[in-house]
């Protein structure tokens, strides 16, 4: 697991499983933590493997062990108490779902035909990635040196702690209230019928709900990066621990269409969480980047519900609830890096998503066709993204340095903008080897402009501690960085975990 949190590092020098040795010779108590964590490498070659290990469909071989566990070491709440995860299906409903290329994707792959290998492909095939920018520097990031420096406190930080925890005082800050996605007041369902709801579920979970095309209907459900284990870890005994609750269980999350997933680092994508995600009736699809294929094939997911796609993929996803519902999903590019293991690091991709509905949000009684000339909803997440490479964890550099050109190129094709926006604003210190890979709030307000965003709100912080700064500094940060640009107060900011935010469609 320590080798996992590395992963933090990409394209470090020194390699990994030195690393990994000199700790164990240090601590002594890591042998079953590099075992695990080589487990879980080697199950992407071993699909088999990856079901027993990284999912809750356990084979009979694997179950009774898995059962003699303690309470500690499944600590999944959002799962059930204990043991195996419990999960009941939602009552089947006739809903469906398709999936079908958009209208542009076909003329879109022909034109990257003609331009042949990608940028951010390192092979003639996408079999391993990189990110292609002055923006990302990797020989700043740390080596053996640094690694072995920061041991102490990695492992503390892995075996939960209490000396880089934050405090129960700062934690109590920090709002945690039970979801209501939205629908709690009946007043407030009909005056936000033509909304966009998203509910922060922590980290970088959100469940958003488009605006529907039919009143009293709801509108096409996305969520995003959905991690309910209490550890974003190989296993539930060992790694970075929840010191903030999920806002409710898995179960209680509503019907949804899409899950969608920005990258396959452990805070991001829980194959735990998703298996039980997908096995609902209705089940819903989910999309996610390049080179995650294997894990979904190994969870027993069918082809036709997991979509892989590369950069500007599109899709159409069309559900036939009560009423049918449409909207487009793009994959867009972002500064980050993949690995879950000692072998797979940059194997899969990274990126954010576009979502956009393709049906204008209902007429009220006073709005005639012709005055009802709203555009379709408009959404972009971030995932996980770093802006640019700062020299010193001290000082960010001049405004020269080179900024990731992705962004800007995200706005410019969507040159109608977003109506709102999920951006990371966390785990950014020590600042100059997290800046390649991860946004500090003054690099999350350059991407809200360069995105052409009008409203969004700040995730990836107030779950995991996951790197050395303050638990409630991303939030105090953006707000200072938001004031310095000019930025109207409260068209970028945070809410509480599990609160739900509506959003105007413009």
């Amino acid at each position: 697991m320590l080798a996992a949190h590395l992963n933090l590092f990409p394209q470090c020098p020194v390699s990994t499983l030195q690393v990994l040795c000199f700790a164990r010779k240090k601590f002594g108590s890591l042998q079953n933590s590099v075992s695990a964590f080589i487990d879980e490498d080697s199950s992407i070659q071993n699909r088999s493997r990856l079901a027993e290990y990284d999912s809750p469909v356990l084979t009979k071989r694997r179950r009774q062990p898995h059962r003699s566990r303690s309470r500690r070491q499944c600590d999944t709440p959002a799962l059930g108490v204990g043991g195996d995860p419990c999960f009941t299906p939602f009552t089947p409903t006739t809903m469906s779902i398709e999936v079908s290329e958009t209208p542009a994707q076909a003329s879109a792959r022909e034109e990257r035909q003609k331009a042949g290998q990608p940028a951010h492909w390192l092979h003639s095939k996408p079999t391993e990635f990189h990110n292609p920018w002055p923006s990302f520097r990797s020989n700043q990031l740390p080596g053996f040196k640094d690694a072995v420096t920061m041991l102490p406190y990695m492992f503390s930080m892995l075996t939960n702690s209490s000396s880089v925890l934050p405090d129960k005082e700062t934690v109590a800050k920090i709002p945690i209230q039970k979801p209501t996605w939205g629908v709690g007041d009946s007043k407030l369902v009909a005056e936000n019928a033509g909304k966009i709801k998203a509910t922060w579920l922590g980290h970088a979970c959100f469940l958003v709900e488009l605006p529907s095309a039919t009143a009293g209907v709801r509108g096409p459900r996305i969520l995003f990066d959905p991690v309910f284990s209490d550890r974003c870890s190989p296993n539930q005994w060992m790694g970075p621990k929840r010191y903030t609750p999920p806002p409710c269980a898995l179960e209680d999350i509503p019907e949804i269409d899409a899950i969608v997933i920005s990258h396959n680092h452990y805070d991001h994508m829980d194959t735990t969480s998703l298996t039980n995600l997908l096995a609902r009736t209705p089940a819903p699809h989910v999309f996610a980047p390049l080179g995650n294929e294997s894990y979904f094939e190994g969870l027993h997911i069918p082809a036709s519900r997991a979509h892989c796609l590369d950069w500007w993929d599109a899709r159409r996803v069309t559900s036939s609830a009560a009423s049918p519902t449409t909207f487009d999903i793009t994959f867009t590019p972002g500064q980050h890096f993949t690995g879950r293991g000692l072998r797979d690091r940059f194997k899969s991709l990274w990126g954010g998503w576009v979502v956009e509905s393709s049906s204008p949000p209902p007429q009220t009684s006073s709005s005639s066709s012709a005055e009802n000339t709203t555009p379709p909803a408009r959404i972009y997440f971030g995932g996980d993204t770093g802006y640019r490479s700062v020299p010193s964890d001290t000082d960010d550099g001049p405004d020269t340095l080179p900024v990731c050109p992705a962004f800007k190129e995200i706005g410019a094709r969507f040159a109608s903008g977003f109506d709102f926006a999920m951006i990371p604003i966390g785990a950014y210190q020590p600042r100059r080897a997290m800046s390649p890979v991860h946004c500090a709030p003054r690099d999350s307000v350059a991407l809200f402009q360069d995105i052409r965003a009008r409203r969004a709100l700040g995730m990836h912080w107030g779950a995991w501690f996951l790197t050395t700064e303050h638990a409630l500094e991303p939030p105090r940060l953006l707000k200072e960085e938001c004031e310095k640009k000019g930025i109207e107060e409260g068209a970028f900011g945070v809410c509480g975990i599990g609160e739900t935010v509506v959003f105007e469609v413009l």
